[in-house]
């Protein structure tokens, strides 16, 4: 079946009314609208030619390798002493339960490990304390409700003891469906950015309504995610021999949404051109890197948005900040990734690779630039 669902992640910009039935459900709707930020104007000046990736051939049709470098340094604001807390990103992580508080964390301390100055986590009461004792840096809600319905006394048999277990989750799983669900139209509603990663796309691929025509939707499937996305919105098998126009055409089916395919190297469309970054990141596959990503593309999509609606910037109307914070993300992980390897080789795990985060912008963006 898979793991409770823990990376429905949410980065959050603008003002929006939202409403909802229960004084449950109301309640996290007050906390995640108190984390929208006001828009703030970005300094620099963006060049179309720097904001857009350059051209390579490929045999499965036109893919653009991005100049991912410049797009990091466009999109990434400069530290202002004249700014408050808050204007560089606030960041809402909605995920982990009981067996499952690594993803969460994960996300969330990369976020700030990139520069947003807030970072929240809706998880469950289960998770909550597990996930702050991690870093008193995260802002831990413990409002996700599941279900343990099964007691301990009731198991007779380890092999009763999978079942229940099995049943558990499903209960669980169910509820906190309902309120993810809910939430993201919600947040749709508000014209909120959402990115969605992990059992999250699991959710996505039997309700494809929830991000359907929703151009500020971020999906980032991996291999067998993304093989689910294709089955159940194309109908058919993923074909690597016509990879760009199978990956366009699923946005395109879906309806404006951008998505990142992670794999050798992470493949962006919003359905209109693809884009991949192929910078070599580490041969060491700990899990738990594409919660850094997820945390991190949200952060930069966040910024990116921020630079082209800053009235100081160009309209830039081919420029989509989501794809931009594909891009930039891409770029970080596997930067952080290659420096980590460097340095720890097999022994390298996702801690690790986030410890790099900052060094990597870093080299790539200085803070005094």
């Amino acid at each position: 079946m898979g793991a409770c669902p823990h990376a429905w992640r949410h980065h959050l910009h603008h003002r929006g009314r939202m409403w909802a039935a229960s004084p449950a459900f109301r309640r996290q709707l007050v906390l995640l609208r108190s984390l929208a930020p006001t828009t703030c104007a970005y300094g620099g000046r963006a060049s179309s030619s720097s904001l857009r990736p350059h051209a390579m051939s490929a045999a499965a049709g036109p893919v653009y390798e991005a100049d991912a470098e410049a797009v990091v340094r466009r999109i990434t604001p400069p530290l202002d002493r004249a700014r408050h807390k808050g204007q560089a990103g606030k960041i809402a992580i909605i995920g982990g339960c009981r067996e499952y508080t690594g993803a969460p964390y994960f996300a969330a301390i990369s976020a700030l490990k990139v520069g947003a100055d807030l970072s929240h986590v809706f998880c469950t009461k289960d998770a909550a304390t597990v996930i702050k004792s991690y870093s008193p840096e995260l802002i831990v809600h413990p409002i996700l409700e599941e279900s343990y319905s099964v007691r301990d006394d009731e198991r007779e048999s380890v092999s009763s003891s999978i079942l229940t277990e099995v049943i558990k989750w499903m209960e669980r799983f169910d509820c906190i469906v309902d309120c993810i669900s809910n939430i993201m139209r919600h947040a749709r509603q508000a014209n909120i950015p959402t990115v969605v990663d992990g059992d999250g796309l699991f959710l996505i691929t039997n309700n494809i309504g929830l991000v359907e025509d929703n151009s500020l939707a971020i999906l980032t499937p991996n291999v067998y995610e993304y093989k689910r996305l294709v089955q159940k919105v194309l109908n058919c098998e993923v074909n690597e021999e016509n990879a760009s126009e199978q990956l366009t055409a699923l946005c395109q089916k879906i309806g404006g949404v951008t998505i990142m395919r992670k794999g050798k190297a992470d493949v962006i469309s919003d359905g209109k051109k693809v884009t991949q970054v192929s910078t070599f990141g580490s041969p060491r596959r700990c899990g738990g890197q594409g919660d850094i990503l997820s945390g991190s593309v949200a952060v930069f999509s966040s910024w990116a948005r921020h630079f082209l609606l800053s009235n100081k910037q160009p309209k830039e109307t081919s420029v989509n900040p989501m794809v931009l914070g594909c891009i930039a993300g891409s770029l970080l992980l596997r930067k952080a990734a290659a420096l980590a390897f460097e340095k720890n080789k097999r022994s390298t795990v996702t801690t690790d690779i986030i410890e790099f985060l900052g060094q990597s912008l870093e080299d790539i963006c200085p803070a005094g630039w």
